[in-house]
């Protein structure tokens, strides 16, 4: 599949889309071509990352969670070469906006606000997978929640939907939650409850330009990147 000479394509999921974002203006500077977000959603269905990648969709650099970029690498979609952990991520939940505050600190205030949310939501990445097998359970409370929860995907995020008011409840990536209007209360888990999860950058196998990503790769882990970061929600690592 073909692709501008002076395009440079970014597949990145929903909880590195606001850093991305906001460093476009860099990132083109830094490449001297036109950046294209082709998505911002790992998603599900047709238009996800995994669908794009595997029918050879042009890609210059990915950035997923690090379980997900590896699986890319075995599949030999992403390039070993130069894969870069350059973030880590919290998983948050959030309520209607006007809602009030479930003031939630604990596994026990956690639980009992499970219990009462009519309608639960969680995201097809890996906050929703840790909230449907690992956090209910640890919970004791999975046959009672997990039929009220529903799964969000085609690369919408859980916090449009609460703010629809279809959810009453809901997790995500706190970075993926914080720039939705019509939420609150957005909450890190408990610390005894929560999954921190390392975001990956990598080069994508059919890239025309490499060296390009390579640039770009080492830019996102570098201080000069850093507060687009850490504005977003996320913490940024391995600075150089």
């Amino acid at each position: 599949m073909s692709t501008a000479a002076n395009e440079f394509r970014v597949m990145t999921s929903g909880a590195f889309t606001a850093a991305y974002k906001t460093l476009i203006p860099q990132l083109e500077k830094l490449t001297g071509k036109t950046i294209v977000t082709v998505t911002t959603s790992i998603g599900t269905g047709d238009t996800s990352i995994p669908s794009r990648l595997k029918r050879g969709e042009v890609a210059d650099i990915v950035i997923v969670a690090e379980a997900a970029l590896r699986q890319f690498i075995a599949d030999g979609t992403v390039l070993a070469d130069n894969a870069t952990i350059i973030a880590r991520s919290m998983i948050g939940f959030a309520v209607r906006a006007g809602a009030p505050d479930p003031k939630i600190k604990t596994a026990d205030d956690l639980r009992r606000a499970l219990l009462a949310a009519k309608a639960i939501g969680y995201s097809a990445s890996e906050s929703g997978k840790y909230y449907t097998t690992v956090l209910a359970q640890q919970l004791g409370i999975a046959d009672q929640v997990l039929p009220k929860s529903r799964l969000i995907g085609g690369g919408e995020r859980v916090g449009t939907v609460i703010a629809r008011g279809e959810l009453d409840f809901g997790f995500q990536q706190i970075s993926e939650l914080l720039p939705v209007e019509g939420i609150a209360h957005i909450t890190p888990l408990p610390p005894d409850l929560q999954k921190v999860s390392n975001f990956m950058a990598g080069i994508g196998a059919n890239s025309p330009d490499k060296d390009a990503v390579r640039k770009v790769i080492a830019f996102l882990g570098s201080k000069e990147a850093a507060k687009a970061i850490t504005d977003s929600g996320l913490e940024p690592i391995g600075l150089r």
